[in-house]
């Protein structure tokens, strides 16, 4: 396992090391266990998540293809850093390039950028479907969509490409090791020999507005939608909206609430909050998102609950019935049989 920063000598400056959880260093082959659960479990979820939507026609409505991109994002934020911190984790190797920690820190900071744009168009279609049902086709068109997910990715990189350029433009002259479990934003730019304070104000202020602008407009979405829920004259109606809309309220509550008090305990400090409480939280929030949110899909929504169910039953028949067919195959042995002119072969069952 990696040792205290004072034992690491650098043999390249173009690196950095990362230390994974500082303080507990004895426990990380225990995290590693969780961890790659975790990451399995968001892996498949998701893959199945996308497969499902992508193949099933019935399924290419605004709402599900929603969900396909959100899956996707989660598939890249959780591999972006999870696959590292289980090296750190259970062969305590951290060594990561300058040029390979930059690129995951911008990974990290832009989907997590875009999966915010997603939780708010999801929300915006939950609206126009529930309090809208007869313009929902008109106004959430194809093109309309496209130029939605153009916006979104957009705003990504137009808010998070500074925060990177920022941090990559520093002087690191002193120490290069790390203490987190990646290459998070404020740990890096604490190493920098110059002032990091432009870029820390600047990654904070910019969540400040993209998460609280995003949180407004989902509350007043959702707000609405329940006024036109309590007003539908069938319980089978509610009940199936509030069902809906449960799902996707559980899903930003798991996005919204851990980075919210991630990057409060960032500014806090070490002096109020440990830093292995901070880091853990911060490596928890990149994984169980991503994890629980196909779950939440495959027991909320009815719709995909059923295509998952259908097609991992399909698939598991068709193997029975393709492995019994081969056990009943009839079995040919050639017999050669001696005539007077030539040898005969013929096939016996």
């Amino acid at each position: 396992m990696l040792g205290s920063p004072s034992n690491h000598t650098l043999l390249n400056t173009a690196t950095f090391i990362l230390l994974g959880v500082p303080g507990l260093e004895a426990a990380h082959l225990w995290l590693a266990v969780p961890l790659s659960a975790m990451y399995s479990v968001a892996l498949l979820g998701n893959i199945i998540i996308v497969t499902v939507i992508w193949t099933d026609s019935a399924l290419h409505e605004p709402m599900y293809h929603f969900l396909c991109v959100l899956a996707a994002v989660d598939i890249v934020m959780s591999t972006s850093v999870t696959p590292k911190m289980l090296n750190i984790f259970w062969s305590g190797n951290g060594i990561i390039g300058f040029a390979a920690c930059f690129t995951q820190m911008y990974i990290v900071h832009a989907t997590t950028a875009i999966e915010t744009g997603l939780l708010l168009a999801m929300a915006f279609d939950r609206y126009i479907a529930i309090c809208k049902p007869l313009h929902h086709q008109t106004i959430l068109t194809p093109q309309t969509m496209i130029r939605m997910g153009m916006a979104i990715i957009s705003r990504a990189i137009i808010a998070m490409t500074p925060i990177t350029w920022m941090v990559v433009h520093l002087p690191y002259c002193a120490s290069h090791v790390v203490p987190h479990s990646y290459c998070e934003h404020m740990a890096v730019a604490k190493l920098a020999c110059g002032d990091h304070m432009p870029s820390s104000l600047y990654s904070l202020i910019v969540s400040f507005i993209i998460v609280g602008t995003n949180v407004i407009f989902i509350a007043t979405s959702y707000s609405l939608i329940l006024q036109a829920v309590f007003s539908l004259p069938s319980q089978d109606a509610r009940v199936k909206a509030l069902s809906t809309c449960g799902s996707h309220v559980s899903i930003m509550v798991l996005f919204y609430l851990p980075g919210i008090l991630s990057v409060s305990m960032a500014w806090l400090g070490q002096h109020v909050v440990p830093l292995h409480t901070q880091v853990l939280l911060a490596d928890f929030y990149l994984v169980i998102p991503p994890m629980l949110n196909p779950l939440i899909y495959g027991l909320k929504i009815k719709c995909i609950r059923e295509r998952v169910w259908n097609a991992v039953t399909t698939s598991i028949l068709g193997y029975i019935c393709q492995n019994s067919a081969k056990e009943k195959r009839p079995i040919q042995v050639c017999v050669l049989e001696h005539s007077e002119s030539k040898w005969v072969a013929q096939p016996q069952m």
